[in-house]
């Protein structure tokens, strides 16, 4: 059962206290056109203009699940998601740096305690990429905080970023090996490099790197002996205590798989678009001469398309009914076989949208539908670039699958 908001005059108000999911969804898709004719800028800037981020916070989209007791509008997940997956088909780069930026005000709601939490989300909009792999190093401060020194690659969302969460190694005691800390650490203690754009894909996706020179943080920002991939969640979480909506009670590995899953089906969702435009107006190359809608063979490979991409939409926003639906039961049901079994469907997902992409759209667009700065050209590097990341390609596919089934049967060891 849901319980009531906990309201604190102390922070920012709700800025549209009538706004519903619905609204959300009509004003993402509203920006679609505009983010699609931007595409070429953001690959040249590296990230998404400052117009277009004052665009996403007069439209509320940071804050779709920061807390209600922040100001937020303590939506469903699924309602970012949706959001994330139409922001996707307009342009994958804007999409990803906002998607892997935003989301991650449901895992600080989660996970941190109530102190940490009045203190982190006392701005409102909430933008913090995550890194799961150890940048550096953490040490105890005089005063009992955190030194955080290092530096953390592949930062999605980093630009406009109000806060940092990673994992820094802290060196074990007597002959201990080091344990990690998961952290997060205000805008301000870290420099943002000069390193992103020269990749494939996802040009535009913010994710450069950044650099901490000896930053301290207090040490409630800090959770030690903590990694995101690990959390369970069984026993409740901070978030779950605090706020009204179960979901501050998910186990945040699977959540964050959803996010990568959304992304793709909704690049692969944009890549159809552009060819249907390819086959509404070019011709087939052999006689019949004809425009390609007509031929049976186009029409055979669109409808192969969008029946792949179509069931890779089914198959992600049944995982995250299925996620939030955990939420709602007693918090010993979200197990660790749960949450990796949701991470699984969310690779399957995204491996089903870019098979519809690399095996079918992609080679029968046709040479002339990829040349440089097109539509199809782009959103193949960008879907190419999501389907190399290394939670999908490497982790999904070797040890969380072992996990899953040593958790299964019963012969998982700590």
């Amino acid at each position: 059962m849901r319980r009531p908001a906990v309201t604190d005059p102390g922070f920012p108000p709700v800025p549209e206290p009538d706004l519903t999911p619905a609204d959300l969804i009509a004003r993402a898709e509203a920006m679609v056109p505009e983010l699609l004719a931007r595409q070429s800028e953001v690959e040249r800037r590296t990230f998404y203009g400052e117009d277009v981020h004052e665009m996403f916070r007069d439209a509320g989209f940071y804050r779709i699940t920061v807390p209600r007791r922040y100001g937020g509008y303590e939506f469903e997940f699924e309602t970012f998601l949706r959001v994330v997956m139409i922001l996707a088909r307009g342009c994958p780069s804007t999409a990803w740096m906002f998607c892997l930026g935003a989301a991650h005000s449901l895992v600080t709601a989660m996970l941190f305690e109530e102190k940490a939490q009045d203190e982190l989300f006392r701005g409102g909009d909430f933008i913090a990429p995550a890194v799961m792999a150890p940048g550096g190093t953490a040490t105890r401060s005089p005063d009992g905080g955190w030194i955080i020194d290092g530096t953390w690659n592949y930062c999605s969302g980093i630009p406009y970023a109000t806060h940092f969460i990673g994992h820094a190694m802290v060196a074990g005691d007597d002959g201990e090996p080091p344990h990690p800390l998961l952290f997060i650490a205000p805008r301000g203690t870290w420099t943002r490099l000069d390193d992103w754009g020269g990749q494939l894909g996802l040009k535009g996706s913010g994710s450069h790197s950044v650099r901490f020179d000896r930053a301290e943080i207090p040490d409630h920002f800090g959770l030690d002996h903590t990694h995101l991939g690990e959390v369970s969640v069984t026993s409740g979480t901070s978030g779950s205590a605090l706020h009204a909506h179960p979901q501050y009670g998910g186990a945040p590995m699977s959540s964050m798989c959803l996010e990568g899953a959304t992304l793709g089906v909704g690049i692969a969702q944009g890549a159809l678009e552009a060819y249907g435009e390819v086959l509404s107006t070019r011709k087939t190359s052999t006689p019949p001469i004809t425009l390609r809608v007509d031929d049976p063979d186009y029409q055979r490979w669109f409808g192969q398309a969008t029946a792949m991409i179509s069931a890779a939409e089914a198959i992600t926003l049944s995982a995250i009914r299925q996620w939030h639906d955990l939420t709602t039961r007693e918090p010993e049901a979200f197990t660790l076989e749960e949450d990796l079994r949701i991470a699984m469907i969310c690779r399957e997902a995204a491996e089903l949208a870019w098979r519809g992409v690399e095996a079918v759209i992609q080679p029968t667009a046709g040479t002339s539908s990829v040349t440089g700065d097109g539509r199809l050209e782009r959103v193949w590097r960008d879907l190419s670039t999501c389907h190399s990341h290394a939670g999908f390609a490497v982790l999904l596919t070797t040890a969380l699958p072992r996990v899953y089934t040593q958790a299964h049967f019963g012969r998982l060891t700590a």
